[in-house]
């Protein structure tokens, strides 16, 4: 494992392949329309109590699902450090009640209770995204997922998607074990980021170089099993049941009421 804050794809993997609850036992198809609910709900409204609800829910099926709560949380640095670098220059200046004022150079950036509103809003949409996508993939098994995908993509995206994700875990692992063989010299993190930022760019400049190599070795090794091109996958997804019907139509009928009640629901 590289860091505990980068999504460790062995164990969501390990998780989808040897989970045996009613959320794993549901069907593909159900969690990703749900998955694209869950997208266009966050769109369509930025009202906190609609958010903090899906939110409450999506942690609910987490925990009913017996997903590593504490790995997920680990993992939410990523998108929270994005949500914050790109939210910090549009706080400013937002309409509303002022808190207090910065003069920059003759140029006066104020900070009001709607700009700290803003923060609170798009992080909460980050993470819930972000954690339905990984209670998606952490309770599909893969022959779902490479199903899904074969069916919801043409060729050749379909094959590139699916080499692009069995690739991943060869490159995080000869990525990981670069890291270590730097740590056991003495090189750690902070220190290296600090003081020996060349030697990490060369350590991720070698993964680079060498992910070409091992990619040609993949090649290699798939066109001698019979590899023509194609990675066709001929999984039969279970159908959705009458229960998880029922959840899509909720779904869709929250999506419509969100849409007409726009204005009222901080929508757009």
């Amino acid at each position: 494992m590289i860091s505990e804050h980068i999504p460790d794809i062995d164990l969501i993997t390990n998780c989808a392949e040897q989970q045996d609850t009613v959320f794993s036992r549901a069907s593909p198809w159900t969690k990703f329309l749900l998955l694209i609910i869950v997208v266009l709900l966050i769109t369509l409204t930025s009202n906190l109590v609609v958010l903090t609800a899906m939110y409450a829910i999506i942690l609910l099926a987490c925990v009913m699902a017996g997903l590593p709560m504490r790995k997920i949380i680990a993992w939410y640095a990523m998108p929270v450090i994005f949500v914050i670098s790109l939210v910090g220059l549009m706080i400013w200046n937002q309409p509303g009640n002022p808190l207090f004022s910065l003069d920059i150079g003759g140029f006066v950036l104020t900070l009001t209770d709607q700009g700290i509103l803003l923060i609170f809003t798009l992080l909460e949409k980050a993470l819930i995204s972000v954690t339905f996508s990984l209670f998606f993939l952490m309770t599909t098994k893969y022959a779902y997922f490479s199903a899904l995908v074969s069916r919801l993509f043409p060729t050749p995206l379909d094959q590139i998607f699916l080499l692009a994700y069995r690739f991943l875990f060869l490159t995080l692992a000869m990525a990981a074990s670069m890291l270590k063989a730097v740590r056991s010299r003495g090189g750690g993190i902070i220190h290296s980021i600090r003081t020996q930022g060349g030697l990490f760019a060369g350590v991720f400049g070698l993964v680079f170089v060498r992910s070409f190599e091992q990619a040609e070795r993949v090649e290699k090794a798939m066109t001698a099993r019979g590899y023509n091109g194609t990675y066709a996958a001929h999984t039969t997804i279970p159908k959705p049941g009458i229960a998880e019907c029922g959840i899509l139509c909720a779904g869709c009928l929250a999506i419509i009421l969100i849409f007409w009640m726009v204005p009222h629901a901080g929508g757009w």
